[in-house]
């Protein structure tokens, strides 16, 4: 199954939260989920029955999913990854989310969403540790220095979300120079760092039933 193509308020009404898929938009009064807080499509404005505990897991699994935007096979497979490895499984879950480098992009501040990201990623406009990666999933490790490349430098959406990023503070584990556009991958987030939506521990749930 391809990448989601269409309109991504659709994927926040559907959830019943804000996923800031769509950068600043979301904090504004345009926001679709603050004007139809109601799922999408004609029987949106139904009175919803109560869901089963499939239905519940289901929902947050997506919920986590369309917020990394990532299709199902990188989901799962991360999702296994961190199933083998040490200490809490959610937790690590998280990190390895956090961990890719499209979204390591948006947390510092130099894409206004996790899909701009992935784009000036592939378009080759972001550098870690002096050479250039078009991957948006390449691995960021701790101590990695992600640049702006010199072309990406002087593009005007990357130059606007630079001086939106000094009024705004990064993650404790990251740090980030405005003005060289460069930041800095300090260590991997604690649970506790992200302020993120979702119960990890249901999806957990919905991938070993």
């Amino acid at each position: 199954m391809g990448r989601y193509i269409g309109p991504v308020c659709r994927l926040c009404r559907r959830e019943g939260v804000k996923l800031y898929l769509k950068g600043d938009r979301c904090y504004s009064p345009k926001c679709a989920i603050e004007r139809r807080p109601y799922a999408p499509g004609q029987h949106g404005q139904r009175r919803a029955r109560r869901p089963s505990d499939y239905a519940v897991r289901l929902r947050e699994k997506q919920k986590m999913r369309r917020i990394y935007g990532i299709s199902e096979k990188q989901f799962r497979n991360l999702f296994e990854e961190a199933s083998k490895k040490k200490g809490v499984t959610g937790t690590v879950f998280l990190r390895l989310l956090e961990s890719r480098l499209d979204n390591v992009v948006y947390r510092l501040g130099i894409a206004s969403s996790r899909k701009q990201a992935r784009q000036l990623v592939r378009h080759g406009h972001i550098a870690v540790g002096g050479r250039k990666v078009t991957v948006p999933s390449y691995r960021v490790r701790p101590g990695d220095v992600i640049a702006v490349t010199e072309a990406g430098k002087k593009i005007g959406a990357i130059q606007a979300n630079a001086e939106a990023a000094k009024g705004r503070k990064t993650g404790p584990w990251l740090e980030f120079d405005p003005e060289k556009m460069v930041g800095k991958f300090l260590r991997l987030p604690e649970r506790e760092d992200l302020a993120l939506p979702v119960n990890e521990q249901l999806v957990i749930e919905y991938y070993s039933r």
